[in-house]
């Protein structure tokens, strides 16, 4: 937790990081690394001439709601549509040429994967990516499009696992996890310090800055970045209420992700990682979260008000400005729209189809 143990959370003293401490852990892949700013700079770097400079949008309409004026940094304009390509060709490019030999392999839900696929072949490395059998068709189309192998699984965090592992097992791919790998958090951190740097621009600054998070990979890159530039701003997660694993996990101070995941927000269903969590205990402000109905009340708003495309995901982090569940009046807020990859099919469907009469 931000600053300090006072606020009745309990088991905060085991992670009682100082402010410009780095986590230092290794995984299993050979990508273990310190995870701090010089790593957010040196990914930023390493993905600029892949990675798109997204947009920074305000929208007036929500500002009179909620009485403070937000910025929307948005990753639905992102390469493969969403924040996901940061983390994933930071990866990528991370690797030595003999672990990029070796092929990667991912489980996601959609978004990971397609970013890592995309990665993966501007890289020239062969990906495969493990998806759960209910994926939204849009994203395992888009996966295969972008060039990896597609593998379906049972949609349980055992099942992708499980599967994942196999295909290690017979092919010596390297695991490239969607939240919990360090390059990928340092990649995801690169959106944060646009989004600063465009604010300042509009002689702004972020009082806070409302993040979705599944996974967590997202939420701890921007944690992390914003300890370094803006100290005093404070994060906030933004969670599925039907899956609060996060919220529970930052409360109870241990890490909780017990119970399935039901949320239309499937880009959110990850559970959060240990490595995320650590951050999140040390660098975030509080967790918020959010029914079914407020995702898709926030995401309508978003599409009629600011004409773009958001997915339910994305919505998650516009929900408290609209709720009021985040007080914040008169106060500058930064908002990170995570993704826009929709399966429109139904949508489109919706419209009767009337032949020209002859």
């Amino acid at each position: 937790m931000r600053d300090n143990c006072t606020n009745g959370y309990a088991h905060c003293d085991s992670f009682n990081l100082k402010k410009d401490q780095i986590i230092k852990t290794m995984i299993g892949n050979s990508l273990g690394r310190e995870i701090g700013w010089n790593e957010i700079v040196a990914a930023r770097e390493r993905i600029a001439r892949f990675a798109r400079i997204t947009p920074v949008m305000t929208c007036p309409a929500l500002d009179r709601l909620s009485g403070s004026t937000a910025f929307f940094k948005c990753e639905n304009l992102q390469r493969t549509g969403s924040f996901k390509f940061r983390g994933a060709v930071n990866s990528l490019a991370s690797l030595s040429p003999a672990e990029q030999k070796r092929g990667v392999v991912t489980h996601s839900s959609g978004n990971h994967g397609q970013a890592l696929a995309l990665a993966a072949g501007l890289h020239g490395v062969h990906a495969t990516v493990v998806m759960p059998e209910n994926a939204p068709a849009v994203k395992h189309m888009a996966v295969a499009e972008y060039g990896a192998r597609v593998v379906f699984c049972q949609p349980t965090q055992r099942a992708r696992e499980e599967t994942a592992a196999r295909i290690i097992a017979e092919t010596g791919a390297v695991f490239i996890d969607s939240h919990d790998e360090p390059a990928v958090i340092a990649g995801q951190g690169t959106a944060v310090v646009e989004l600063i740097e465009a604010m300042k621009s509009a002689m702004s600054s972020p009082d806070f800055v409302l993040v979705p998070v599944g996974g967590g990979g997202l939420l701890a890159g921007t944690a992390i970045a914003l300890a370094h530039l803006l100290p005093e701003a404070k994060v906030i997660g933004c969670e599925p209420a039907g899956a609060d694993d996060a919220y529970r996990s930052f409360r109870s101070g241990k890490l909780s992700t017990d119970r399935p995941p039901y949320t239309v927000a499937d880009g959110l269903r990850a559970p959060l990682g240990e490595r995320t969590f650590a951050i999140a205990m040390e660098y975030v402000h509080d967790i918020i979260r959010v029914s079914e109905e407020e995702i898709l009340e926030a995401m309508q708003f978003i599409w009629e008000r600011m004409k773009i495309v958001i997915e339910p995901s994305s919505a998650v982090a516009v929900a408290p400005l609209i709720t009021g569940s985040l007080e914040a009046p008169g106060e500058q807020i930064g908002v990170i729209l995570s993704g826009g990859n929709i399966d429109l099919d139904r949508f489109f469907q919706s419209f009767p189809r009337h032949e020209h009469p002859k």
